[in-house]
């Protein structure tokens, strides 16, 4: 093992700070995508120029093409499939409605991912409340939701579950989280039910009639791309060494599967209308965004993961309820998917020290209820602020190109997630951890 010295941490956590802090500080410049890319390749070449003298191209080989470039292939296919898929009409903006919309959403983001089920409803939700005068509490309430919680079910779901999915979780073992996903999803239906029912008592008689002369049925074009969709799912779900026994070459299997991925995604470009997509006011900005940095943040958080796994002792944390606040700790402020693959180096560094037993059910070289505790937490706890999963900014973007007013950063945190989340994702802990 290498000594990997501190210094080779730093450009991690710049480009972690640098997504929290440019799009706040510095929105004109962080809003093109080239410059993304100067700062995410800037981070990088000090920790490639490192890797190459110390002579740990494998490392980046490894990381870059099992893990970015299925990553990346995985992300993409969804956005593009669920972009042809266009929902168009308006219903009444009741209570009862706006409910079934979010829990509409909680379902798909598992199905879809939570990228694609937020882009898939998040503009149909917008219309339906058009005449509504007090609507951020919805879409607040949607990022939680359809953007992050939904997700827990399938390595589909959200990023940091398909990584723990490409290290050597079973497809099917995050339905070993559907307690955790029903409980949360159910408290949260519930407290937004009863609060957009107080808050559409305060609506005018002008906005109610206007909600009721606006209603148009629902209507889905692009009905192809589901099928596109299911292939994407099975092509996950199947294409493992889990299911496909004997293969020698372990490298066949991931590149089958990225492929069937790749072929996918063509499909829906092939046949989807282009009018569809520019009814649904598709754009590739968000998908090469998420493809800029992540290519920094993968680079960069090599000597993260390497000293995790040789200091895994020394850094004090070795229980599950500490794994989960401090995965969703940083999972808040940080991006959920680094950080879900930092806590499980953590952890398989404690296994492998021998600081963690290593009887017992082990889910990808962790015990199963450490990788509990990280797969729940880093989904969940990406809902505490705007830059803790990708949608999160997406949604509050399309939602201000609506002119809806949306809290800023810090009144996002302490009048929602403080207040709503944190006490929820408390009980959660106290339930099942």
């Amino acid at each position: 093992m290498h000594d990997i010295p501190l210094l080779t941490l730093l450009p991690f956590v710049v480009m972690l700070l640098s997504i929290a802090v440019m799009p706040v500080k510095f929105e004109d410049f962080w809003e093109n995508n080239t410059n993304k890319l100067y700062v995410a390749l800037a981070l990088s070449l000090p920790i490639l120029i490192w890797l190459f003298i110390n002579d740990m191209t494998h490392e980046l080989s490894h990381t870059m093409l099992y893990d970015y470039v299925p990553f990346i292939v995985l992300l993409g296919a969804l956005f593009v499939i669920t972009g042809g898929i266009l929902i168009e009409g308006n219903v009444r903006a009741l209570p009862s409605v706006n409910t079934a919309i979010l829990a509409m959403g909680g379902i798909f983001a598992s199905l879809m991912g939570t990228t694609g089920a937020a882009m898939l409803l998040i503009r149909p939700l917008i219309r339906a409340n058009t005449a509504r005068h007090y609507k951020v509490h919805t879409i607040l309430f949607f990022i939680a939701i359809a953007a992050n919680v939904g997700g827990l079910l399938t390595p589909i779901g959200d990023p940091p579950l398909f990584m723990m999915y490409l290290r050597g979780a079973p497809f099917e073992w995050f339905l070993h989280l559907t307690p955790e996903w029903a409980v949360t999803m159910s408290i949260l239906l519930v407290i937004y039910f009863f609060t957009d029912s107080y808050y559409i008592k305060k609506e005018t008689p002008e906005a109610i009639a206007i909600d009721i002369r606006i209603y148009k049925k629902f209507r889905v074009r692009g009905w192809l791309n589901f099928v596109w969709l299911l292939g994407v799912v099975l092509a996950v779900a199947l294409i493992n060494e889990n299911v496909i026994k004997g293969v020698q070459n372990h490298y066949f299997l991931p590149w089958l599967r990225n492929l069937a991925i790749i072929i996918f995604a063509l499909l829906s470009l092939l046949f989807t209308k282009k009018t569809t997509r520019r009814r649904n006011y598709y754009s590739w900005h968000p998908i090469i965004e998420v493809a800029y940095l992540f290519l920094g943040i993968f680079i960069t958080m090599i000597p993260c993961l390497l000293y995790l796994e040789s200091h895994a002792g020394a850094i004090g944390i070795n229980t599950p309820i500490l794994f989960y606040y401090a995965t969703g700790g940083l999972s808040s402020f940080l991006d959920n998917t680094p950080t879900a693959m930092t806590f499980h180096s953590l952890a398989k560094g404690l296994v492998e020290s021998g600081q963690l037993s290593s009887a017992g059910t082990l889910v990808a070289g962790i015990p199963e209820l450490f990788m509990k505790a990280i797969a729940t937490s880093a989904v969940f706890f990406g809902a505490m602020t705007y830059i803790g999963n990708g949608p999160n900014f997406m949604i509050k973007s399309i939602a201000q190109n609506y002119h809806i007013k949306m809290p800023e950063f810090f009144s996002y945190i302490l009048k929602f997630s403080l207040i709503i989340l944190l006490p929820v994702f408390i009980l959660v802990q106290f339930l099942f951890m």
